[in-house]
């Protein structure tokens, strides 16, 4: 199941994983909560759904949009019957599949299980999704430790909780192997600050406070540009065309295909963003990032010195992105190029637990991921994608 861009970047190599298993017969299904931003990711992996819901309406509140996937995906899975259902992350396609899944008895596995906030507002509604989603999911894929340890505090078996590392960075390092163009007129001299915001809890004031700083930095610091691919969400686009618009050093596009914004990314000198998927991606391209809330469910980055919390407050915001522009040991400090998230070969890890598991066979055991940087690795010759498989230790650990 895909429904968003962030959905469908971590399970495209999921899914080029379990298609490779002859035994399996896979189907994709797009609920297309993003119409045109998930083409763009399944394209790029050469992915076509089997089945099309193409759910999203304008203005459309989340109690219309889960009835509308709930009834929708069950009667997809009551027609097709699988033997098992993944989804990916903690969007409202992920809770109402899992629903679905529960309903009729189908096994459901969780990628990128066990993140939380332990603030159940937020990012609203995430919190509550991936919250309401664990207890309703047989495989939990568990991308870090400290994921891993929120689903043993809820009590989920630990026979159910595989840590596979995070399926981001085996998109990230397939993609970041291309060489993309970037064709937004950006000048060279200048170092480029990349900014996204989309978080339903930074709407309203703390946009606006996040823009006017954005203003700021760029008028007391005459060496930068900033590259502002803007959410097509209209309460965020408003906003940010009102507070950025004509300024000769702010570029306003339009949401960047993944590709594309991977390549902003590595030619980016630092990254302002509300993302969670930025922060598992940047910190693998030695990339420092603020992260414009006041919680994040993904502290790894952040104990690790490579991501930083400013929230919505100005005086962060600058403080932050000053010392980043003025100060090199402070750069350095974050720009480390070490990802606590994966080794690129997660998506390897998660079909082979299904596979083994869809045929009765003893589920498979993982070494522990490795902590150094991962390296890239691309099949020769095409747009195609071929996973990682993890490593094999003499005495593999538990997972």
């Amino acid at each position: 199941m895909v429904g968003t861009r962030p959905e469908a970047i971590k399970m495209a190599p999921v899914i080029v994983a379990l298609k490779a298993d002859p035994r399996l017969d896979v189907r994709v299904l797009a609920t297309a909560q993003h119409r045109e931003m998930l083409d763009q990711v399944l394209s790029l992996f050469a992915i076509e759904p089997d089945f099309d819901l193409d759910l999203m309406r304008h203005g459309q509140t989340l109690p219309e949009l889960s009835a509308r996937l709930l009834t929708s995906i069950d009667s997809v899975l009551t027609r097709e019957q699988p033997a098992a259902v993944l989804a990916q992350g903690d969007t409202t396609t992920v809770l109402m599949t899992a629903i679905a899944a529960f309903y009729q008895r189908i096994p459901f596995g969780h990628v990128e299980a066990g993140l939380r906030t332990g603030q159940m507002e937020t990012p609203f509604p995430e919190e509550m999704n991936r919250v309401l989603t664990s207890p309703l999911t047989r495989w939990h894929f568990a991308p870090t430790e400290s994921a891993r340890d929120n689903l043993s505090r809820m009590c989920i078996p630990s026979s159910r909780i595989h840590l596979t590392g995070n399926t981001v960075i085996d998109a990230l390092l397939f993609t970041a192997a291309m060489e993309i163009p970037l064709d937004l007129g950006l000048d060279p001299r200048l170092k480029l600050v990349l900014v996204t915001t989309h978080r339903r809890e930074n709407l309203g004031a703390p946009l606006t406070a996040v823009c006017r700083s954005i203003r700021t930095l760029v008028q007391r610091n005459k060496g930068i540009q900033v590259l502002y691919p803007v959410h097509p969400n209209p309460s965020v686009s408003a906003v940010v065309h009102r507070e950025l618009g004509n300024h000769p050093r702010i570029i306003l596009s339009e949401p960047l295909a993944y590709g594309p914004f991977i390549a902003a990314m590595k030619r980016a000198h630092m990254i302002l963003t509300d993302s969670g998927g930025v922060q598992e991606e940047a910190p693998a391209l030695a990339k420092p990032v603020l992260v414009l809330r006041q919680e994040t469910e993904r502290p790894e980055a952040v104990e690790a010195g490579v991501v930083k919390l400013v929230g919505a407050v100005p005086e962060r915001i600058l403080q932050e992105s000053e010392r980043l522009l003025r100060d090199q040991t402070a750069y350095a400090d974050m720009a480390k190029g070490v990802s606590p998230y994966g080794d690129g070969a997660a998506a390897g890890r998660i079909a082979r637990v299904v596979s083994h598991a869809l045929a009765g066979e003893e589920s498979a055991h993982f070494p522990a991921l490795p902590s150094a940087r991962p390296t890239l690795r691309r099949v020769r010759g095409g747009p195609s994608y071929r996973p990682q498989q993890p490593s094999r230790a003499a005495n593999p650990q538990p997972r």
